[in-house]
């Protein structure tokens, strides 16, 4: 079960990476560069931790692609994350990996304006998610069932 809440807070970072710009732009145009942010995670029976996130991300396949490179840190957990993910049409696809503790999975789902309603599985967890863009901040909030992890909710801004 503890694997499983590290990767949530894993995949929400790497999630809060794929927000919508502007109505015509693709899902990806306002993201390559550096990011930084925090959020928490809320366990079953009220546990709070909060966990601190630095990422680079880099545009691929003329913009229709984006490639992830994530750091994340709580006072208990050290992760580091690789992804690469690609848009066709509003669909959005995609693998993970985690090096620390060797797990993958995989990310669908539809990106509609400024906002991505996900599914996120692989690693022995499933959940889904909405992602939402305003101005220069990125927001996240998971949902997950049957594993201790309730709830992720993470906020990421343009660094640099």
């Amino acid at each position: 079960m503890r694997l499983s809440k590290i990767l949530f807070v894993l995949i929400g970072c790497l999630l809060a990476t794929i927000a919508s710009g502007p109505a015509n732009a693709g899902p990806f145009d306002n993201l390559p560069g550096t990011w930084r942010g925090s959020g928490e995670i809320r366990l079953r029976g009220g546990a709070v931790e909060r966990v601190r996130c630095n990422a680079y991300y880099t545009s691929k396949d003329n913009g229709d692609g984006l490639g992830i490179a994530l750091r994340c840190a709580s006072s208990s957990y050290k992760i580091e994350l690789r992804s690469q993910l690609s848009n066709k049409g509003g669909a959005i696809s995609g693998s993970w990996v985690e090096r620390t503790f060797n797990a993958s999975g995989s990310v669908t789902g539809r990106s509609s304006g400024n906002s991505l309603r996900l599914s996120v599985s692989g690693g022995g967890l499933n959940g889904s998610m909405s992602v939402s863009l305003s101005g220069s901040r990125q927001t996240v909030a998971i949902n997950t069932q049957g594993i201790d992890l309730q709830s992720v909710n993470i906020s990421l801004s343009r660094s640099g």
